[in-house]
């Protein structure tokens, strides 16, 4: 959308529901580690610290759904199911490569920000609370 034009609340809604996907730190985490290939479902649980099985099942499956991966399932015993990124999934490549180094390089200065944000908030006089009153106590 251009800088002056009228935003189209339908096309807020998509774009916001499009950048909740790819935005989303699992779905980042995924489509980085796919970059270099396809991956078996446990591979990506042990390269993704902290993930649980059911957030990287669910992940997985929106990304499936949104045509960034493709699921492969091999008719071997026990059934072997490999993740790829799919053209689309690897376009996301560049710009979440951009984000994920971009945090990297700006780590600290975020964290020191943090800091003196918390500091001076530490610092400075509690906020005075105003009170509502119904509108009838007003007359």
């Amino acid at each position: 959308m251009a800088r002056g034009k009228p935003h189209v609340t339908g096309d807020c809604r998509a774009i916001g529901a499009v950048l909740a996907r790819v935005g989303d730190k699992w779905s980042v985490l995924i489509v980085s580690r796919l970059g270099s290939g396809p991956m078996r479902f446990n591979e990506l649980k042990r390269d993704i610290g902290g993930i649980s099985q059911r957030m990287l099942t669910l992940t997985l499956r929106g990304l499936e759904r949104d045509g960034l991966i493709t699921r492969t399932v091999f008719p071997t015993v026990p059934p072997r199911v490999d993740y790829e990124l799919t053209p689309l999934g690897r376009s996301l490549l560049v710009p979440v490569s951009a984000l994920g180094e971009w945090a990297r390089k700006n780590m600290s200065r975020i964290e020191d920000a943090q800091a003196k944000f918390d500091a001076r908030a530490a610092k400075a006089p509690a906020p005075l609370i105003e009170t509502t009153r119904p509108a009838a106590a007003l007359r």
